[in-house]
């Protein structure tokens, strides 16, 4: 079991390795995109594509398979940040698709206060991190409305050294979100989603 947060990151780059397969991950993302209320489509020949009509997105802990690379009309301001360590070409992958991908903490990532973006989506992510309280609110000064899957009363064990409670979910977020059980699609146990606006109405 992992003890420090180095070690889990230790442990979750060794997971995914060389990042070739990612099918099994990349369905389990269909469910958690669903349940964050993002609708999927097919769009000439491909799917799933999600739409974002020029919307800008700060993805926290999107990894190697960010939903973002299965958006169209994207804006260029979105980006990803993960700290973990992957293969050069996830980072080549990534700015093919005019998306930047960087290596940071979510708990160091601030925008400038003139900087904005209209949605923040975190999904499958708090359970690895160092602070998941710091990084929601990181969140809610970054963007308009933030957009959440997170797995909750899993406990902690190798490469996850947060175990995650929906009363704290909810305060972080000064909301109230979902809490479903599911057994679908590679996703199983017990998941908090939702959508939460933020106090944050400064323009882009």
């Amino acid at each position: 079991m992992a003890q420090t947060w180095q070690e889990a990151q230790q442990f979750e780059s060794h997971w995914h390795g060389n990042c070739i397969n990612s099918f099994w991950e990349e369905t389990k993302q269909q469910v958690y995109a669903s349940k964050m209320g993002l609708e999927s489509e097919f769009v000439d020949g491909k799917f799933p594509v999600y739409n974002l009509n020029d919307k800008s997105i700060l993805d926290i802990g999107g990894g190697a398979y960010s939903l973002l690379l299965k958006c169209i009309n994207l804006s260029d301001k979105s980006i990803v940040i993960d700290p973990c360590d992957y293969p050069e070409w996830i980072f080549e992958r990534y700015l093919e698709a005019g998306i930047n991908l960087i290596k940071v903490k979510g708990e160091e990532f601030t925008v400038k206060p003139i900087i904005k973006y209209d949605e923040c989506w975190i999904y499958n992510c708090l359970q690895h991190v160092e602070d998941p309280k710091k990084i929601i609110d990181n969140a809610r000064q970054s963007a308009r409305i933030i957009r959440i899957f997170e797995w909750i009363d899993n406990g902690v064990s190798d490469g996850h050294p947060q175990d995650l409670k929906e009363n704290l979910l909810n305060e972080w977020l000064h909301g109230v979100g979902k809490v479903e059980v599911l057994n679908e699609s590679g996703c199983n146990g017990k998941c908090y989603y939702g959508i939460f606006p933020t106090s944050n109405n400064e323009q882009k």
